[in-house]
């Protein structure tokens, strides 16, 4: 698929054949299974500053909170009661809490206890980091990259090389080389992103063979530069353009693991998981993070799991997959 491809396809005034096409390969490649794999939200203590994101270092606004060892692996035991087969450990990054060792230790742990996959998302870390944890038997690593334009990384990630490699695309072939199942993807609609390098994005998931492909919309959090700031971008912030998005992945990836998003459902809470499978999407990701802390982790305000838990249960995904002739099936 050409870039001029990719631009007509993402600018038509209908998008129904495509999202047809991406749910034929999708069936055609996946069938018609779902994977739910187990989210389980760290901490929201981040040493970072990024400039869209609400857990931010300097947002002192935030209710920080860090999971006990014990905690994260009673969250891996009920993903094990629900048949999920995968949980995904996530956290803000931080190399002080989340050690070496320690996460070795966790992923340990969940493989003897409850016998899930793990998949990690835990940002930017060293090659012995992720060499130590493949080791211990991690299974996947999702690290975005949010955007091939190297001067809005910079700008949205302070501190970030301008020159050379590409900072998570060099963590990501590493993680490859490692033996990982690898994920990346972007934010659609980050103020200052233009249509030609959402285009590059999505060839760079091609290029990087992905096996998972994470797309979402940039939902602006107010007590953040960027949700303050300029909300200027090529790139719409709308369910249609996002599942555009995620058929455009299907045909590129046509075996990938493509989640329907958290911040598609935010969008829109009755329609937007459907939309997202209907166009090319086989995974959920329900959220098991104990009640009590989801507030604390909120890169951007109004997620569903949080502002209408019921609209994000077992039984509504379950509802969602039946009233498409989809199942649920365990990896």
């Amino acid at each position: 698929m050409t870039r001029q491809e990719i631009r007509t396809i993402l600018t038509a005034p209908s998008a129904d054949a495509l999202f047809k096409e991406a749910q034929a390969v999708r069936l055609q490649t996946k069938g018609t299974g779902v994977f739910l794999r187990g989210l389980i939200e760290l901490s929201s203590i981040c040493l970072r500053d990024c400039l869209y994101c609400g857990m931010r270092h300097s947002n002192a606004n935030v209710r920080r909170y860090a999971l006990t060892d014990d905690e994260i692996v009673a969250c891996a035991a009920l993903a094990q009661t629900l048949h999920f087969g995968t949980v995904v450990l996530q956290a803000g990054e931080n190399e002080r809490l989340w050690t070496r060792e320690r996460v070795a230790h966790l992923i340990h742990r969940i493989k003897v206890e409850t016998g899930q996959r793990v998949t990690l998302s835990l940002g930017e870390r060293s090659e012995a980091d992720t060499a130590a944890w493949r080791e211990a038997g991690a299974d996947r690593y999702l690290l975005r990259f949010e955007t091939t334009d190297r001067a809005l990384f910079a700008h949205i990630h302070p501190g970030a090389p301008t020159t050379g490699d590409h900072p998570r695309i060099a963590q990501l072939r590493r993680m490859k080389a490692q033996g990982y199942e690898i994920g990346s993807g972007i934010m659609l609609g980050i103020p200052g992103q233009t249509l030609d390098s959402l285009i590059e994005d999505l060839l760079t998931f091609q290029a990087l063979q992905l096996d998972m492909v994470g797309l979402g919309p940039y939902l602006r959090h107010p007590e953040t530069p960027l949700g303050q700031g300029d909300q200027d971008s090529e790139v719409p912030v709308s369910v249609d353009f996002t599942c555009r998005c995620y058929a455009v992945a299907r045909l590129l990836l046509p075996s990938a693991n493509i989640p329907s998003t958290t911040a598609l459902s935010s969008l829109d809470p009755e329609a937007g998981r459907i939309r997202g499978l209907s166009s090319g999407a086989n995974v959920f990701m329900p959220n098991l993070t104990p009640a009590y802390y989801r507030e604390g982790y909120q890169i951007y305000p109004g997620k569903i799991c949080v502002v209408a838990p019921q609209a994000d249960s077992l039984s509504a995904l379950h509802d969602t997959l039946h009233s498409l002739g989809l199942h649920h099936i365990e990896g």
